[in-house]
């Protein structure tokens, strides 16, 4: 297969004219922020895959940072003539990420990213810096500086979470793509393609696994119930004002542990809307980002207060019923239906939770609180456009109702499903936390 015309070498052509070296690091500027606003499309396709919690926090903080580096690369490119007016991304790297995201295996898919790309990305950056004036284009050279340390950074993270596959023939794979387009910058000569070489995407392009990974924690279909015997956060307990605070507590953070399922399933939406405008991705990743930190909070607290993480089942129902539905519809029943019918019960929660004095708890779920009403402004201001992506006309109330109808019509479908990872004795259960927290 013999490459074509890279259309990143002819978008950093040496511009000609008066405005010459503006517009060659506004050039620059816009392919940087091109591939950053890739990476956060298609990255996010490796955290519903990946098991391990910390590994999925960590995808999501660095989606949230790549977020905003694309942000402060289009304000500063837009200060320059040569950046352009909108926001799209060149066919090349769309398929270079693209491909990217193609393999099966997670741990194969998260080398590419991380042993290709993520260099690839850094050598742009200093590329930059090397070929722009520190002086006349002192503010670029700000940005592009603490973006170089960050990338810095992202590889220290993320090197204890690779190596657990032979990934070799895939990194040569996408290094050699790279090569093609001449740097993500097209900072050097672009090299053919060599004969036989077959792009993955188009013989096994990325789909949604059915259901998300949470290996290597025992998984169930849902974490909330009525039996105290089957399931750890029990419905009525919740707002019975009998219930002991401390058990409150406890299920609460299991509570937050589960918001994970909103990092699955939100993680989906990035790669199912390609041409969103960039505002929207930018609050979704700032959305994910919120719900990862939410999760840590149950992660973190709830061996504090003698629970072993081994021990509490992660639910996949919502998962599953919602990557087979449309992604303006996992967002509407998101934020129109979880989040916003939340409060209430939130609300009752922590009032009890404050007869306990624990000013870290209080902290945790007054920054949960405030963020979760942040997400729901996102939903109003992003519903809308999500629909008219998808073609989507009915008023937007009319469509959340039928979403709602729609996801319980699923939820007979195909939720229950997950049976439980534990037996009763050796899981998590509403008994159990009430004996953990009354004995303490």
């Amino acid at each position: 297969m013999v490459a074509p015309t890279s259309d990143l070498a002819a978008a950093v052509a040496p511009a000609t004219g008066r405005m010459a070296a503006v517009q060659d690091m506004a050039r620059l500027l816009r392919l940087l922020f091109e591939a950053e606003r890739e990476f956060v499309r298609t990255a996010t396709t490796l955290i519903c895959r990946v098991g391990e919690p910390e590994l999925k926090y960590l995808l999501c903080q660095h989606v949230w940072e790549s977020a905003g580096h694309a942000r402060f690369l289009r304000e500063r490119g837009r200060e320059l003539a040569g950046f352009g007016n909108g926001e799209s991304v060149r066919p090349a790297l769309r398929r270079l990420f693209a491909e990217a995201a193609a393999p099966a295996d997670a741990d194969v898919a998260l080398a590419g990213f991380y042993g290709v790309l993520k260099p690839a990305l850094l050598s742009a950056y200093r590329h930059y810096l090397r070929v722009t004036d520190p002086l006349a284009d002192w503010p670029s050279q700000r940005l592009v500086a603490e973006f170089v340390a960050d990338e810095e950074r992202h590889a220290r993270e993320m090197a204890r979470h690779l190596g657990r596959a032979d990934a070799g023939s895939w990194e040569v794979q996408l290094a050699t793509a790279v090569a093609a387009l001449g740097g993500l910058l097209g900072e050097s000569a672009p090299r053919p393609l060599p004969p036989g070489f077959a792009w993955r995407q188009e013989s096994a392009p990325y789909r949604h696994p059915d259901t998300c990974n949470r290996a290597p924690y025992p998984v169930c279909a849902s974490v909330f119930g009525h039996d105290p015997a089957a399931v750890p956060i029990v419905r009525p307990w919740l707002t019975d004002p009998r219930t002991d605070a401390r058990v409150i507590r406890i299920m609460v953070y299991v509570w937050l542990l589960m918001e994970m399922d909103a990092v699955d399933y939100l993680s989906t939406v990035f790669w199912d809307t390609p041409d969103a405008p960039f505002d929207l991705h930018h609050d979704l990743a700032r959305h994910l980002w919120d719900e990862s930190r939410h999760s840590q909070f149950g992660f973190r607290q709830l061996p504090k207060l003698g629970v072993d993480l081994m021990t509490v089942e992660h639910s996949l129902d919502l998962y599953v019923i919602l990557v087979r539905m449309a992604p303006h519809e996992r967002y509407a029943m998101m934020t129109m239906e979880f989040e916003a019918g939340s409060f209430p019960t939130k609300a009752a929660v922590m009032d009890r939770i404050r007869e306990l004095n624990d000013f870290e708890a209080d902290t945790l779920l007054a920054f949960d609180r405030n963020d979760e009403q942040n997400h729901v402004r996102y939903g109003h201001r992003w519903l809308p456009e999500m629909m008219a992506l998808f073609g989507e006309t009915r008023p937007v109330e009319e469509f959340v109702r039928a979403t709602q109808e729609k996801f319980r019509a699923l939820a007979e479908e195909v939720g229950g499903r997950t049976p439980h990872g534990l037996p009763p004795e050796r899981r998590l259960t509403g008994d159990r936390i009430l004996r953990l927290a009354t004995d303490r």
